[in-house]
């Protein structure tokens, strides 16, 4: 996606949220709070405000939190912290999946003609969000993601070409990639969001085959 516009090319001081899951794997500490708002054994401070601080460090003064599952205890904490940065909050008022609300949520972005982070608002993680950018720009994607080696859970086995067990490995390194949770978006990459749905399987296999992701 060629431009010429300026600020397309300018470090994201912008960043949606996606804070509205039902943290259906975390309960019982999900049942009365949302997923983002579970404490990080002791810091005393939820994952989202981990999560904001990380992205003020990282030149982000504007941020849109989309909610969702238990909204008013969100709302709440962040109008009663003291947030290093900007935050604005919005509701879905019906479920729109994960594109759906990503779109929505983006439509509340002060600087629509910018570049934008977006994180999944329940992951609690620290790297170079500035090296991710300049990445994006100079590959000028429409999108860029974040990717995460996760480990398996459980032991394997290593053997040799004549079946010999040769060593036990303890939660290896998958060999496959995973999606992180945390992106940089071209502007107008709203526009190729669904009203509804999940963009994982319309919009990111669209821009990958068109070599734009």
């Amino acid at each position: 996606m060629t431009t010429t516009d300026p600020h397309a090319h300018a470090l994201p001081t912008q960043a949606v949220v996606l804070a509205g899951g039902q943290g259906s794997r975390l309960r019982p500490y999900t049942d009365d709070r949302p997923k983002p708002m579970v404490e990080i054994p002791g810091t005393g401070t939820p994952i989202i405000g981990h999560q904001l601080a990380w992205l003020a460090a990282e030149g982000v003064t504007d941020a849109v939190v989309s909610c969702g599952h238990l909204a008013e205890v969100l709302q709440e904490w962040l109008d009663s912290a003291d947030l290093p940065l900007s935050v604005k909050t919005v509701v879905e008022t019906e479920p729109l999946g994960r594109g759906g609300g990503l779109k929505y949520a983006a439509a509340h972005l002060p600087h629509p003609d910018r570049p934008w982070y977006a994180t999944n608002g329940d992951i609690w993680t620290r790297f170079s969000l500035r090296e991710m950018a300049a990445f994006h720009a100079e590959r000028d994607a429409t999108a860029t993601l974040a990717l995460a080696r996760p480990r398996i859970p459980w032991g394997a086995v290593e053997t040799d070409e004549f079946g010999h067990v040769l060593d036990f490995i303890e939660s290896p390194p998958s060999p496959y990639l995973i999606n992180a949770g945390v992106y940089v978006f071209a502007p107008g990459f709203s526009a190729l969001l669904p009203d509804r749905g999940d963009h994982e399987r319309s919009t990111f296999p669209r821009l990958a085959r068109e070599r734009r992701l």
